[in-house]
Parts: structure tokens; C-alpha cells; sequence
């Protein structure tokens, strides 16, 4: 990538092996991941195109006098860089590079999770590990997608609990042809950077696992796909094979969610600070906030609120990367 690279600062950082660069007034250190110096802040910028390398260097050089600076390095093609600095700078510096588009900040520390370490990841399902809400495109395919949405609608403005608001949706269903289950698990729209995060989770010996409000069988199709370990969701009845209108069995709700991160962390004996849960609606904040670290995919405020990180730009080959990898 050398050629292709314009900006001074960033052919020193991946290009060259020279220990120190003067960007302006600002001298720069390099590091490695596993031996970052101590600073006030350790911030950590995730980003696709060389083009905003300019940007990020102009910030640097108007913020800050002195940093140590190290390569990110993950499995995909995202590139990241860290910066250790005081924190004073640090702060101004964090709040100008926020303004950058399709660039992911955050903060790291020593007790950040460890990519390195065995690990759980429990992730929601529609609009998190896949780009639909199956029950709006069953709908859509059974001819009630109006029906469903009004009742969707009155769910979002809080006149129904998540439960309610499920029963009725999928009485909507009733009398549907089964066979549009098996025509949507065909056709999954995975959410972009879903299968390379798996890959290097798994990797590195962690746990996997869907928790979802939706159903068993789309759950169930992505468990085999990607090699999940475990899979929950809510059960459709069906009888002759048409959709009853029913769902059997304990409901997939947000406390659901929630016990399954502990269950899971249980059942594979997860550490304390390994155990992370991701999603995108208000449905999943008891699920992040019972993770170790809860984290906001694309979400809703109130949930991003209530993250502990976020993916607000980028998709979801970004998880690796707030992770420490130490050895």
C-alpha cells in the first residue's frame, strides 16, 4: 500500500521503521498493542479509505504537541491506528476526529476485553447480525405487512410491552403458508463484516451465541451457517403447514436476553470482563448492560446511551478491534 499512500504521517506509520515523526509542532512515538505506553487517554480510530489519513493527520497536528502511536492490526481489511497522549489533548483531539465520517473512535484501557482471551459474544439477531426484521418480511409476504407495522408502531410509542406486541404481530400471521419461513432463511441478508468478525472471535476461542425476538427457524439457519454455539428465539406454531398464529414456549424478551449472557458465561465458565453482548434496539439495553461490555450496533439513542461503546458508522469488522490482543 506504500504507492498508494500521500499522506507523510501515515507512510512513516505503515511504511516505515524509523522510531519517532515530526508532524508540525507534534512528535510521535510509535508502540506496539502489547506494550502501550502509560497515558491519560488511549484512544483508538477504526476507518476504510486512505483518503481520511489526511484528515486524521491534520487534527493530530492541530491538538497535541506529543503522542505515542501504534498499528492496529486484525483480521480484514479496516485499518486502525492507536493513540496514547495526555488526556487533556486527548479529549479535544477525540471530540474534532468525531466529526470525520466512516471513522470509528473509542476509548481503550487495561481493563478493556481481551481478544487474546477466551470470550463471549452475545449478539441480537434482526438488524444486528442480519439487515432485516423477519417478522416484517413475513409478513410482507403473507400480505399483512400494514397490519404488522401498526402494531409495531404502537410497541415503539410504549402502549405495548415486547411480549404483547409479539403475540399480536404474529397473530397477524395467521393462516400463512409455512413455506415463506424456508423462502426467507434462503435469503438472509447477513450484515455486512458478520462473518469475518465470527471468524476471528472464533479464532481465538470464543463463545458465540444469538439471543433473538424473533424466530427459531432464521436463529437456527444462521447457527448452522456461521458454526454458532448456541442459538435462542421464539417458537412459531404451525399446523398443516400454516403459520397458526401462535408462538410456544418461554418468549425471547429483553430479560431473556439478559439471563442468557449470564447462562452462557456459566455454562462456559467466561471470566469477568470477557463476557460482551451486542445489539441495536431498546429491547437489548438489559442484554449490553449485562454484559461486561455492552456494545450499540447502528442503534436507537437510548440504547447507545446505555452502551458501553458503539459502532455508529462502520460495520461490524470493527468489534475486533476493541478488543486488547496482548500476546
Amino acid at each position: 500500500m506504500a504507492n498508494q499512500r500521500q499522506n507523510a504521517l501515515f507512510s512513516w506509520i505503515y511504511d516505515e521503521i524509523t522510531p519517532s515523526f515530526t508532524l508540525g509542532d507534534c512528535h510521535l512515538l510509535r508502540h506496539q498493542e502489547a506494550k502501550a505506553p502509560q497515558a491519560g487517554l488511549r484512544l483508538r480510530l477504526v476507518y476504510q479509505e486512505l483518503i481520511t489519513e489526511a484528515l486524521i493527520a491534520e487534527r493530530i497536528a492541530a491538538t497535541t504537541k506529543a503522542l505515542s502511536i501504534a498499528v492496529i492490526s486484525r483480521q480484514n481489511d479496516l485499518y486502525c491506528i492507536e493513540l496514547c497522549l495526555d488526556k487533556e489533548p486527548g479529549q479535544l483531539l477525540a471530540e474534532t476526529l468525531a466529526t470525520l465520517d466512516n471513522v470509528e473512535l473509542f476509548l481503550m484501557s487495561e481493563q478493556s476485553p481481551r481478544l487474546d482471551l477466551p470470550g463471549l459474544l452475545v449478539m441480537d439477531m434482526d438488524s444486528t447480525a442480519i439487515q432485516i426484521e423477519c417478522i416484517d418480511e413475513l409478513a410482507a409476504m403473507a400480505g399483512v405487512g400494514e397490519a404488522v407495522a401498526e402494531v409495531t408502531e404502537r410497541a415503539m410509542q410504549g402502549e405495548l410491552d415486547f411480549e404483547q406486541s409479539l403475540r399480536e404481530r404474529v397473530a397477524k400471521l395467521a393462516g400463512a403458508d409455512a413455506c415463506i419461513i424456508d423462502t426467507l432463511c434462503g435469503n438472509l441478508p447477513l450484515m455486512p463484516g458478520l462473518k469475518a468478525m465470527v471468524a476471528e472471535l472464533q479464532a481465538h476461542g470464543w463463545r458465540l451465541v444469538l439471543a433473538s425476538g424473533g424466530f427459531t427457524p432464521f436463529v437456527g439457519h444462521l447457527k448452522q451457517l456461521l458454526n454458532l454455539d448456541a442459538a435462542y428465539a421464539n417458537e412459531l406454531v404451525i399446523v398443516d403447514g400454516k403459520l397458526k398464529g401462535e408462538v410456544i414456549g418461554t418468549v425471547v424478551d429483553a430479560q431473556f436476553k439478559a439471563d442468557t449472557v449470564l447462562r452462557s458465561a456459566e455454562t462456559w465458565q467466561i471470566p469477568q470482563g470477557q463476557r460482551l453482548a451486542i445489539g441495536d434496539g431498546a429491547n437489548d439495553i438489559p442484554m449490553v448492560q449485562a454484559a461486561d461490555f455492552g456494545i450499540a450496533y447502528h442503534a436507537k439513542p437510548k440504547l447507545a446511551a446505555a452502551a458501553d461503546g458503539k459502532i455508529a458508522q462502520l460495520d461490524l469488522r470493527v468489534l475486533p478491534y476493541m478488543l486488547l490482543k496482548l500476546d
